[in-house]
């Protein structure tokens, strides 16, 4: 069974360590702006166990010039639980918690293996490759609400 519900910042950091941030410290788990009360942590249960996570920011990027921007960040799905569709459902979760606060585009920084699958889910590319040092090549996508 699945369930999908508002978690908070600790709780992502247990499944954004081992999939964003595989062996290094803790604290590159912890995101500018996690703490804020415009953000909000949603995370899916599969049979009680937390499975993925993801986060939303409300972060206005100069490249749009929509008013109300969210920023998606920290999306992982441990390993055991990828491959089941689970980062879709969250993710349309997360769509709709932000057209619920009148949200009107989402955008974030997709790493390059992610890419095909934010853009089965609508999103499209905005610019040229480039690179999060110690992180790796990564994409802006973007979606119209």
């Amino acid at each position: 069974m699945i369930e999908i519900k508002k978690i908070t910042v600790f709780d992502t950091i247990i499944v954004r360590h081992p999939i964003l941030r595989p062996g290094k410290p803790i604290e590159t788990c912890h995101f500018e702006g996690d703490d804020l009360l415009t953000t909000a942590h949603f995370g899916l249960y599969f049979e009680n166990q937390l499975a993925a996570v993801i986060s939303a920011f409300k972060v206005q990027n100069k490249l749009f010039s929509e008013e109300n921007q969210y920023q998606i960040r920290g999306m992982a799905v441990l390993e055991e639980f990828q491959k089941k569709r689970f980062g879709e459902e969250l993710l349309k979760h997360c769509e709709n918690e932000i057209k619920l606060k009148k949200g009107n585009l989402i955008w974030f920084n997709a790493r390059e293996t992610a890419v095909g699958f934010y853009k089965k889910s609508g999103y499209e590319v905005l610019g040229n490759q480039f690179e999060i040092p110690d992180v790796g090549p990564h994409y802006i996508l973007f979606k119209s609400l």
